[in-house]
């Protein structure tokens, strides 16, 4: 498996790792460039305002809708890339943003979060309505053909790579871990890591709704 590239240049003199999941057996730990506030930041993820990418989407939701990020305005919007068939990652995170809502309480209702598939390919239209809003209803699960999803892909500098299985239905996908959000003025904030629990999700994002 080839692993991401490792020596991007780092605003700042800042180095963010990246943690990039296999979704099976393997895991790969990439970097990513990313320019963070210079001022001390209450967030407890990290404070990439002002970020220079990460800007927009052009995608179709599992209902059939084409979507941009000002559909969303007035929310602060979680965006995270997957695929359906992940067996660990993904679930995992759904579960925890799932949970963030919960513990937001009336606050949920001004958050969305945001599932775009890195595989196209098996990620149906109906196979993304029936696993995206499982985790919570609110949940919007978004897709692009080919070039779409590597066009989208590239703006938020997310990497994706197909992993050959035993027979060709049955690859996986090596894919970036982390989550992207927007505040409700729909001006990117915050990278969120994987795995650290709801808690200091949901802290950041009752600050960004305050």
């Amino acid at each position: 498996m080839k692993r991401a590239n490792s020596a991007i240049s780092i605003c700042a003199g800042l180095l963010l790792a990246v943690s990039l999941t296999a979704c099976g057996d393997k895991q790969v730990v990439g970097s990513q460039e990313m320019t963070l506030s210079p001022a001390k930041s209450a967030f407890i993820n990290t404070d990439v305002t002002g970020l220079g990418y990460a800007r927009d989407f052009a995608l179709t939701d599992h209902n059939g809708k084409p979507r941009t990020l000002a559909d969303f305005k007035g929310k602060a919007v979680v965006v995270f890339f997957g695929f359906t068939q992940c067996p660990d990652v993904c679930p995992t995170t759904m579960v925890e943003m799932a949970n963030v809502m919960k513990e937001l309480g009336p606050l949920a209702s001004k958050v969305q979060m945001l599932f775009i598939t890195v595989d196209p390919e098996r990620d149906t239209p109906e196979l993304l309505a029936k696993y995206v809003p499982a985790f919570n209803p609110s949940f919007v699960g978004l897709y692009g053909d080919q070039a779409a999803t590597a066009k989208v892909a590239k703006e938020f500098r997310v990497f994706y790579q197909k992993v050959p299985g035993k027979t060709p239905g049955s690859y996986t996908m090596d894919h970036t871990a982390g989550s992207y959000v927007f505040d409700p003025q729909g001006h990117i904030r915050l990278f969120i890591r994987h795995g650290q629990g709801p808690d200091p999700i949901a802290h950041d994002l009752k600050l960004l709704l305050s």
